[in-house]
């Protein structure tokens, strides 16, 4: 797309709980959750346009713009090898997936629609679970070749989702500015509002900040319910200026008890659309509403419902 991105000026939606979705509402297997193994079949590629397709047409409908996030959380060089494939084979997906949203952008885009296309770039490991820590060198090193992947397939900009350490997240940073792309850092944390590796939201963010010269667009929040996190964006300060995005989960569980369930927990979409609604009073600079997982469809138009006619929409 051309000009700056829209969600710095306005309200934009995003998708759901991709994964959470297909799985647990549509059926579909997902080996290791890896959504863009999708893309090597026809039937593949009809189910995720056919989950992209009602979110776009809820922007639509509501006059917000649209981020269109790739399959491509789980589609890191060291997820080859369990998914069973080569390294070229992984990295043809990640354009795949690419290309499929361009092809959606191609369609719904129009004056009134300005819509984002995002390259997802997901942690080397668990999402719940730091593991090891690499260094932010070896970070920029493993994310660089994703962000170059998804760089050559023509996306605007990246977002690295599920972030749980600060190296990390300053690595995948780095390795955007390598490639000249905009970037969203999206950090996750516990039911006490820190990541899982014990560091302050307000650290994390700063830390970031200062490795990186500031580099990254914009910071957001995902993978946790509102009430996670509520606390520690209740009041205004310079830090909190920088977290322009919301991916909450459905559930209040923590990500111990996500990982442990057989059945998806829905929660209340209603509810999470004034949870979100709270959090924009306090935090007017938040443009990006979506969710994470166990929401769908229902959640986000809740959530955009509830906020479309705050000033910042």
């Amino acid at each position: 797309m051309k000009g700056p991105l829209p969600q710095l000026t306005r309200l934009v939606l995003t998708d759901g709980g991709l994964e959470t979705d297909l799985l647990f509402n549509r059926g579909i297997d997902l080996p290791y959750f890896a959504s863009v193994v999708l893309l090597g079949t026809a039937e593949g590629r009809a189910a995720l346009e056919a989950y992209y397709r009602p979110y776009l047409e809820l922007a639509r409908r509501l006059g917000t713009g649209f981020i269109l996030e790739s399959a491509t959380w789980r589609a890191s060089p060291d997820w080859a090898a369990p998914l069973g494939l080569q390294q070229a084979e992984l990295d043809r997906l990640n354009v795949e997936a690419v290309e499929l949203l361009h092809r959606l952008r191609a369609e719904f885009a129009g004056d009134a629609l300005e819509i984002v296309v995002s390259g997802c770039v997901g942690p080397r490991g668990d999402g719940y679970d730091p593991g090891r820590i690499m260094s932010v060198a070896e970070a920029t090193d493993y994310h660089g070749h994703q962000a170059r992947v998804l760089a050559s397939a023509g996306v605007d900009m990246l977002s690295a989702i599920t972030m749980n350490n600060v190296n990390e997240a300053t690595g995948i940073a780095l390795a955007a500015a390598q490639v000249g792309l905009p970037i969203a850092i999206s950090f996750t944390v516990e039911t006490d509002g820190r990541l899982p590796t014990g560091d302050s939201l307000m650290d994390a963010v700063r830390a970031v900040d200062e490795a990186t010269g500031g580099y990254p667009t914009y910071f957001m929040i995902n993978c946790a319910h509102p009430d996670h996190f509520a606390a520690v964006l209740r009041d205004r300060a310079a830090w909190t200026q920088r977290i322009r995005g919301v991916r909450a989960n459905a559930s209040r569980c923590s990500h111990a008890e996500l990982d442990a369930m057989t059945e998806l927990d829905a929660g209340d979409p209603v509810e999470l659309g004034r949870l979100y609604r709270k959090l924009l009073d306090v935090q007017p600079q938040i443009t990006v509403l979506g969710g994470c997982c166990g929401t769908d469809v229902r959640h986000v138009t809740a959530v955009a419902e509830a906020c479309v006619s705050l000033p910042n929409a």
